[in-house]
């Protein structure tokens, strides 16, 4: 943790229990997919001692942004603090998700909703990242991986997989007139 981290968080005596956190995450089809961040969830409850810490997602599996924001009201938070669990600054972070959030933000005007800021880079994460390096040593190549059937993964409808695009066919969809 760094310092500057360590002199904005305050004691756990002083927290009120009336401010929550909500870890956003983009979603899955994958069942249990977000279990790692339900671990980061839990281990901010246990060692800095936030009282109201929920994980949602974007789309796909639930929970979803909506029911969890309700979730820590109920439970009597005044404060939501929602961070994105993304690394990259992608359209999500720049559209998707603070319209989302301003949208529903009417729903609830006694309560204070801040966008935090995404996990995006820390000098800690290169330390993780040689972590994750020393700890695929052992890997098995790719190819004599064992992988589960896509079937079993379905893709609702209208929805896809995956949108591959060069920066040259990206920038067709770019509007000069709203820069």
């Amino acid at each position: 943790m760094t310092e500057q981290m360590r002199m904005r968080r305050e004691p756990m005596s002083e927290r009120s229990g009336r401010e929550a956190v909500i870890l956003l995450g983009h979603g899955s089809r994958v069942p249990d997919a977000g279990k790692h961040m339900e671990q980061v969830a839990e281990g901010l409850k246990r060692k800095y001692g936030y009282h109201i810490v929920e994980i949602c997602y974007m789309s796909r599996l639930g929970p979803h942004f909506p029911e969890t924001l309700e979730k820590c009201v109920q439970q009597g938070a005044t404060d939501v603090m929602v961070i994105p669990y993304f690394l990259h600054d992608g359209l999500h972070l720049v559209l998707d998700i603070p319209e989302m959030i301003q949208e529903l933000a009417h729903t609830y005007p006694t309560v204070k909703i801040v966008l935090g800021k995404n996990l995006g880079f820390d000098d800690v994460l290169v330390d993780l990242v040689e972590r994750r390096i020393a700890d695929s040593a052992d890997c098995e190549d790719v190819r004599d991986l064992k992988l589960p059937p896509r079937k079993k993964y379905p893709v609702p409808p209208g929805q896809f997989v995956f949108v591959p695009m060069t920066p040259e066919d990206a920038a067709k969809y770019i509007d000069p007139e709203t820069d």
